[in-house]
């Protein structure tokens, strides 16, 4: 994730996406189908909390002793043949790895979990050296032939149909009587990477976990072309956020359980590939482990904020939220989309740099229920909130109050709409006004548009109609009834 040309906010993004109903249809299904796959598998674990809560504790205790653990990881990966890279930032990162490619002459090279790579531009730095980067992850390599961004941390193609990918293949692939079939799609995108796994010379990856005690680094997927790219090639660079790192190989047994069952709904990964440092004669000959840091040692600093590195990119907030399942990842304009991307983009990025996000939430808190590490992520929300509101850079006035109205007429506001709520008499009066004065805006039962500053509110949002009796005075006249 870079600083650089501004992007669109979420509030100007979102309408676009709300406006698509193809776009709902396709995250509607798939996160419908991946959260019941998920509750499936998770209420048979009857210590699924106890786990949670354990994942938890590890996660505070390499955020407290962060340092020691990665100088731990470096001396573990160096005794075992790798050479450790530290990088301050994305150009530092990009930097280092395109040097590395560089040097070997090679013009291609094949990648997988390029979620951090994608928060460096990395694939843009290495194509400005002549250097072309394949994506092996299936949906990966759809979004890269469409030329988009991903959408989802683990289904980065979320937003399309088997039909739209049908006529990418055909038209990328040279596949002019593909099929829709899933197997036919999976066999071209099949043949299509086989050749690029055999000709590699070069892998460039992510990584789920790095264990400080062994200098082991994980990789966990579920089509097979991680093993192929952590395997064939004779040199595998890695990027790792600094975040990524467990304390013991141990503590595998707790992340690997949580893991695949809050993403994909599975018991366990069909592919688990751990590597320490370089074995003669057993995969590739030449180990790099860049350990990125990017803004993390800033969110690091916030004892609060800083929870939204414990996250091990599960997607289960993602797949749970309200909110992203009807405008999907794209609207956020960032690399961490959903409500874990509305904490630790900001965060990552500081003030002025996607301020919106936190704002992007009901705040109804299924997040903080499925995360498997137990991130208070709508708590988080609010802590940003109020940081954002109280910072002396905020161009959020209009996002924050959905009046678009000045610090002076803000606070009258605020003071009117507490003298209302003050007393009953005066709330059952405005409710009766409302009712009268909603007649003028109603179209089917809800406000779609309001005037004046008001008009900041419903610009994102639609309201529904007051009630023609609230629920006090229903109980009243129900208590009239009873007696």
């Amino acid at each position: 994730m870079r600083r650089g040309k501004a992007l669109p906010t979420f509030p100007a993004s979102a309408p676009a996406a709300l406006a698509d109903r193809q776009l709902r249809r396709n995250l509607g299904r798939a996160t419908t189908a991946i959260r019941a796959k998920r509750a499936a598998v998770t209420e048979e674990m009857p210590d699924w909390e106890a786990l949670r809560e354990v994942a938890r504790r590890t996660k505070e205790d390499v955020m407290a002793r962060l340092d020691r653990y990665l100088l731990q990881l470096e001396a573990a990966v160096t005794e075992a043949g790798g050479v450790v890279h530290w990088a301050r930032d994305a150009d530092e990162a990009n930097a280092i790895i395109s040097g590395l490619v560089s040097a070997t002459g090679v013009m291609e090279v094949v990648k997988v979990k390029s979620l951090t790579t994608d928060e460096v531009g990395l694939n843009e730095a290495l194509a400005a050296r002549g250097i072309q980067a394949v994506e092996t992850d299936l949906a990966e390599l759809i979004i890269q032939m469409a030329g988009e961004r991903s959408s989802h941390f683990l289904v980065p193609a979320i937003h399309k149909n088997r039909t739209q990918i049908r006529d990418l293949f055909r038209e990328t692939l040279s596949l002019p009587h593909l099929t829709d079939d899933p197997a036919e799609l999976a066999e071209a995108a099949r043949l299509h990477l086989r050749e690029k796994f055999l000709e590699a010379e070069v892998a460039i990856s992510g990584a789920n976990f790095a264990i400080a005690e062994t200098g082991t680094v994980g990789v966990v997927e579920s089509e097979g072309n991680g093993r192929m790219c952590l395997t064939l090639p004779r040199m595998l660079i890695t990027l790792m956020g600094i975040e990524k790192v467990l304390p013991t190989f141990q503590d595998l047994e707790v992340f690997l359980q949580l893991l695949p069952r809050s993403a994909t709904g599975e018991r366990m990964n069909p592919y688990t590939t751990l590597w320490t440092g370089v074995t003669p004669g057993d995969g590739p000959t030449e180990f790099h482990l860049v350990l990125l840091d990017n803004g993390r040692t800033r969110v690091l600093e916030d004892p609060l904020g800083r929870q939204a590195l414990h996250c091990i990119r599960c997607s289960a907030c993602l797949n749970i939220c309200p909110v992203y399942e009807r405008v999907g990842g794209h609207a956020y304009n960032a690399t961490y989309p959903g409500p874990i991307g509305s904490i630790l983009t900001p965060q990552l990025l500081g003030p002025g740099c996607h301020d919106s996000l936190p704002f992007a939430s009901t705040l109804c808190g299924a997040c903080a229920d499925v995360c498997p590490v137990k991130i208070e992520i709508p708590r988080i929300l609010l802590h940003l909130r109020g940081k954002m509101v109280e910072g002396s850079r905020n161009p959020l006035r209009r996002a924050r109050t959905g009046f678009g109205a000045s610090s002076f007429q803000e606070r009258w506001l605020m003071r009117l709409l507490g003298w209302v709520l003050g007393s009953s008499r005066r709330y059952r009066m405005a409710l009766r006004l409302g009712r009268g004065v909603q007649t003028l805006f109603l179209r089917h039962g809800w406000i779609r548009g309001l005037p004046g500053y008001a008009s900041g509110w419903t610009r994102g949002r639609d309201l529904q109609a007051l009630p023609e009796e609230s629920f006090r005075d229903w109980w009243d006249h129900r208590g009239d009834r009873s007696s």
